[in-house]
This record gives structure tokens, C-alpha cells and sequence, in this order.
């Protein structure tokens, strides 16, 4: 059976020991990626080592550690390090393409709708494509933290089946395995439990890497919400991709078969969206929302705060002042406060508006806390 699959390589698992870019690794994971296009699965490959692959041609003699330096590193390694994969995935005549992201391109929703357009296109017509973070020019503000949550976003958009995040340590366990011999493999989680993301709190134990294992539990949980299980563990041999999507793998696996996958829309909005106000509604319309699956009418809303238009993405708040979901409205924050509590043929009379719903249940998500985010 095909299925969609996105796989994260991490910087350790593509160096060597002096931190530089190892074309051998790399071409063992770019053979281990062609036998699942062999098997005619749907690849997406989420790879670090742009800077890694371009310190030493500026000189550096090990990998810099100041901003300036990292993404002046990675401004010369991104293309070395896209022509590695080129050239390996030549080999086995695939073609590659490469996508450089920044964070911003999942908050506005056009950019958002695009890259999944492009990638819904690469795929189709039998493209790997190649996704890195866009290091050379993102600021803080605007990065994923680490490609551990630029994977579980992606995998997300595209709806995969499963992401795999391929480290230097073969899985989660309950203690870290390095200080305590004892320490228990966890072959299978069901969820990211809090106390689970309590033992990851060590950084990346790489000098190459960004992400440790908790970043990789919070990405674990992000895809999870999204509705794509996920495999965390090692793997640098040619069939080891294979193992792992047949069970096999050297790792943890991560969730069930069961999550409910979030459409593109609603992935937006839960996710990435950013806030522009405040909707506060009373007990009948909370019920109607969780319970019946309903849109949010004028009827039940009690009040509104912010600045607001059409199609901007706001919370919902019940009489508790507890947040039960947001939503894109289909009345501006002045219409709304004109037509709050009002039947929908009042609220229509009082407005240009046509729709009946301040929020439909199409562009409504509920907060995952309340078991029902669809």
C-alpha cells in the first residue's frame, strides 16, 4: 500500500567527527530513501546540515557558533548540500528539489495554501523534495526552533502517514540511556505524556545538532495533533527505512492509526494562525459548539474585545473565561458588536452580510483539550 512519508535527518546523523558534512552518510541515507520510491511511497525529506556542509569553505575550523557565522554558513552550505542529494539521487534517477522555509510561511495562510500546492505538485509528478529551514535569512522570531517541529508542521500539511525522525539514539527511554544502563527502551508510546516530556529536558547531546530529545518529543506531539504517528530512532543502512515502516525499525514508535487529521483550513487556523480578537459565548452556544458539532451564531455570543475583519482568526472563549477554540469570523468586530445575542435574520437585517454564522464549523477548531478538534 503507498503511503506518504516524511522523513527528518538530523545534522549528527549527516557529519563527521570533526562536525563537517559526510558524503558517505549522506549517500546512505539517500539510498535508504530511494528503495521507498522504489516501493512507490510518497518521500519528503526534512534535512539539516546546511551549515555544516559551508563552515569550512569560509574558514571556519569548526562550526561557528554567533549567528552572523551560522547563517553565513548556511548561505554556502545549503547549495553544497543540495548538490550532494542531486548527485545521489541521480544515481537512482530521482529527481530532487528543494524548498527553504521560514516560519512565516505558515502564518500567512496564501503562503501556507502555496507551499502545499507545490509540494501536492512535486509529489504527483514523482519529485523528492527537499525541505531545510531557510537558516541564511530567518530571525528568531520567525524560526521553527529546530527541524524537529519544521517536520511534524510538514507532515501535517501534506497529510502523511508518518514521520520519521532519524537521531544518534535509537528511541525514547525513561532515563537517558548515556548516564543510566538501566534505562528502559519504550518500543511503542500511544501519546507524549507529560511526564514523559519531563525526562526529555536535555539539549541535543551533539555539538552539531539544535534539537534534543525534548524538541523531538514536542514535534512528536505537534504531528500527533495533526493526526500523523510518528518513529523516533536510528538508521543508516540501505534498508533501514524499510524496517521501519514495516515495524522493524531500531526505535520508538508513537502514536495510533486512529488520529483525526485536520484539513489544510483548519490545520491553519489551529496552528498557525495569528489571534486578532476575543469572541466570548454563552452556555447554549458552547454546547451547540462541542457537543453538536454546530457553527457559532450571533444568538450566543455575549461579547467581543479586539480589532477585527472579515476572515481574521479569533478566540472563543466560554463564561469561564476558558478558551474552547477559535475560528475565521464572517463579521468584523464593529458588525459583531452591533448583532451579538441577536437571532441570524436580526443579524443579517442590521448588516451587508449574507452568511447567517459569525464562524462556520468549517472554519472552527475546537481546542484539542476538549476531545473534539473537528
Amino acid at each position: 500500500m503507498k503511503k506518504r512519508i516524511v522523513v527528518k535527518i538530523g545534522s549528527s546523523s549527516l557529519t563527521d567527527v570533526h562536525g563537517r558534512l559526510s558524503l558517505t552518510k549522506l549517500n546512505h541515507h539517500a539510498k535508504a530513501l530511494a528503495a521507498l520510491k522504489r516501493q512507490g511511497h510518497e518521500v519528503i525529506l526534512i534535512s539539516s546540515g546546511a551549515v555544516s556542509a559551508g563552515f569550512n569553505d569560509l574558514g571556519y575550523p569548526t562550526r561557528p557558533t554567533t549567528v552572523s557565522g551560522k547563517q553565513a554558513a548556511a548561505a554556502v552550505g545549503q547549495g553544497l548540500l543540495i548538490r550532494a542529494y542531486t548527485e545521489a539521487f541521480k544515481r537512482d534517477d530521482i529527481a530532487c528539489a528543494q524548498l527553504l522555509l521560514t516560519r512565516d510561511v505558515f502564518t500567512h495562510q496564501e503562503q501556507y495554501s502555496n507551499a502545499y500546492t507545490t509540494l501536492s505538485e512535486l509529489l504527483k509528478r514523482g519529485v523528492l523534495p527537499i525541505i531545510n529551514e531557510n537558516d541564511s535569512i530567518a530571525v528568531e522570531e520567525l524560526t521553527f526552533g529546530d527541524n524537529d517541529m519544521l517536520s511534524a508542521l510538514v507532515s501535517g500539511l501534506i497529510h502523511a502517514d508518518l514521520l520519521i525522525i532519524l537521531t544518534d539514539i535509537n528511541g525514547l527511554y525513561s532515563d537517558n540511556p548515556k548516564t543510566n544502563p538501566h534505562a528502559e527502551r519504550y518500543r511503542f508510546l500511544p501519546a507524549i505524556t507529560s511526564e514523559l516530556m519531563a525526562q526529555g529536558k536535555e539539549a541535543s547531546s551533539s555539538k552539531v545538532g539544535t534539537g534534543g530529545m525534548k524538541s523531538k518529543l514536542h514535534a512528536s506531539q505537534t504531528a500527533l495533533s495533526l493526526g500523523v504517528n510518528v518513529f523516533i530512532g536510528t538508521g543508516d543502512k540501505h534498508d533501514n527505512l524499510i524496517n521501519i515502516l514495516n515495524g522493524a525499525g531500531d526505535g520508538t514508535y508513537i502514536g495510533d492509526t486512529q488520529n483525526y487529521i485536520l484539513n489544510k483550513p483548519k490545520q491553519w487556523i489551529a496552528f498557525h494562525s495569528p489571534i486578532h480578537g476575543t469572541i466570548q459565548i454563552d452556555h447554549g452556544a458552547e454546547r451547540a459548539l462541542i457537543e453538536g458539532g454546530k457553527s457559532l451564531l450571533p444568538a450566543g455570543i455575549i461579547a467581543c474585545k479586539g480589532l477585527f475583519n472579515i476572515n481574521d482568526v479569533v478566540e472563543i472563549i466560554n463564561m469561564k473565561h476558558e478558551a474552547i477554540g477559535k475560528g475565521q469570523v464572517n463579521y468584523s468586530a464593529e458588525d459583531l458588536n452591533k448583532i451579538k445575542g441577536l437571532a441570524s435574520h436580526q443579524a443579517i437585517l442590521k448588516t451587508d452580510q449574507t452568511r447567517p454564522e459569525v464562524i462556520h464549523r468549517n472554519r472552527l477548531v475546537l481546542s484539542f483539550t476538549r476531545g473534539n478538534s473537528k
